[in-house]
């Protein structure tokens, strides 16, 4: 990659942070903070600092992230820290402009909902661009390299001691089971931005009717095919399997075909996040 173009990258990718955290700090300060609703991790430590001290959410939105950039740095590397180090302080900075405004709902159920969905949103398209907006996800990344928890996991047992930490200190039992939703709805719209809505599908086909079956499923779904060459550990003999990737749409299609062709055919489904390169087009057939 040319010099030109590594820099063009990189101003995507601060153009994609800043507006992610532009669109996080709009979840939590025209939907959750004014309802005294938390999110998980450091956002959450915030806002509970926050109405303890007095202080805005936006200086602890930075202190309190300030020794997990460091681990990061030390642990993960330097661009991921400056990444998120930057996407904090856009936070910090748009959560103290829009702290001034109105909020646009009080009714807790919609500000819960649809807080939930823009701050995911927010997350999710920083994390899709190579940072974070929370430190505590780094320390989940490290501790589930060391310990048989996953991150998904590390996340939720902190998440958990916040939301009771914020009913006794700060908040009622019914905001934090409030707050508890919105972090549900937050983590999957943040699965959803990161990995996208189209389920994708690899299959192997193993079968003594490769070529039969490759050339049907290039006519009828017009998906490219990788040959694997195997060996038959009975027989001994080599055989070719099919690898491919499709949509959860074209999969029904694909297990028709296979099943005319060789109803002996073994097919094995798994799923997968996301695909890039090879001219892979999720929307259209190729």
């Amino acid at each position: 990659m040319t010099k030109k173009k590594r820099v063009i990258k990189e101003i995507r990718q601060l153009i994609m942070i800043t507006l992610g955290a532009v669109i996080a700090a709009a979840g939590l300060e025209f939907f959750l903070v004014p309802n005294n609703i938390l999110d998980g991790g450091v956002i959450g430590l915030s806002i509970i600092a926050a109405e303890l001290t007095g202080l805005t959410m936006s200086i602890f939105l930075i202190v309190l992230n300030l020794p997990f950039l460091y681990i990061g740095f030390r642990k993960i590397g330097m661009k991921f820290t400056i990444h998120t180090l930057y996407g904090v302080i856009v936070l910090s900075a748009s959560t103290a402009y829009l702290h001034h405004f109105e909020p646009v709902t009080n009714d807790l159920f919609l500000a819960t909902v649809i807080g939930a969905v823009i701050l995911g949103t927010g997350v999710g398209l920083v994390i899709r661009t190579g940072g974070a907006l929370d430190g505590s996800e780094i320390i989940a990344i490290l501790v589930s390299k060391k310990r048989p928890v996953s991150v998904g996991q590390f996340i939720m047992i902190v998440n958990v001691f916040i939301f009771i930490l914020a009913a006794f200190l700060v908040f009622s039992w019914e905001t934090a089971m409030y707050s508890i939703i919105t972090y549900y709805i937050a983590y999957k719209m943040i699965d959803i931005v990161v990995e996208g809505m189209e389920e994708l599908k690899s299959v192997t086909i193993i079968s003594d009717m490769p070529e039969e079956i490759s050339a049907e499923l290039m006519k009828q779904l017009g998906r490219g095919m990788t040959y694997i060459q195997g060996q038959g550990v009975f027989t001994g003999e080599p055989k070719k399997i099919i690898y491919t990737i499709v949509t959860r749409i074209e999969l029904s299609t694909l297990r028709s075909i296979v099943e005319d062709i060789d109803p002996n055919a073994l097919v094995a489904i798994e799923n997968i996040a996301d695909v890039s390169g090879s001219n892979f087009d999720k929307g259209t057939a190729h």
